[in-house]
């Protein structure tokens, strides 16, 4: 019995703690240091939110550029469901899926004559990347410049001034956010 006093009050302390105070406080940096991620990053158009620069979005038609593959089910970036393919390097189904979809991409862009970035035909660990190599959207320049009827210089200039960096210039690599693009893009049509 002299036990449970104290362990009651623990409880209470470390509920108050834990469960309420340090989320409270913690957002609240959250919204003072780093507010618009905070509000998940969202991307608005004509205040309209069309996306999150966090969160990667399945673009199938030719007209705008293709992001990472995800492995997400029971439909593409489905941040519900967050996660890969869990196939290995040595996997025939990876091989086979890998082989399917340089087909499918050199299908949509027989012409061209550059090598299937790797980001194009895998998925990313989480499923959600919102971006692609760079070279990923330079080799995608030709066929969205044929299907909107633009001149394929001025695209992938457009393509070249939409890479960011690594993360303060040290972390990751060189990357292209595949939503932002695209509404560039569109706004620019």
């Amino acid at each position: 019995m002299t036990l449970i006093r104290p362990l009651l009050v623990l409880f209470a302390v470390l509920t108050l703690t834990t469960g309420f105070a340090y989320p409270l406080v913690t957002t609240a940096i959250g919204r003072v240091l780093f507010p618009d991620q905070v509000a998940g990053s969202l991307v608005r158009r004509d205040d309209i939110v069309v996306g999150s620069a966090l969160i990667g979005q399945s673009f199938q038609d030719p007209r705008h550029f293709w992001g990472r593959l995800s492995a997400t089910a029971p439909m593409p970036t489905n941040a519900a469901a967050s996660g890969g393919s869990n196939f290995g390097p040595l996997n025939p189904a990876l091989a086979d899926a890998i082989a399917q979809r340089i087909a499918a991409l050199k299908a949509v862009d027989a012409d061209n004559p550059l090598p299937v970035p790797v980001d194009l035909v895998t998925a990313s660990g989480s499923g959600l990347d919102p971006h692609v190599s760079p070279a990923a959207a330079l080799y995608q320049v030709a066929r969205v410049a044929r299907v909107r009827h633009l001149d394929p210089v001025k695209l992938r200039q457009a393509v070249l001034a939409a890479v960011e960096p690594p993360q303060w210039h040290v972390f990751g690599e060189a990357r292209v956010n595949v939503l932002l693009l695209n509404l560039a893009l569109d706004r620019a049509q």
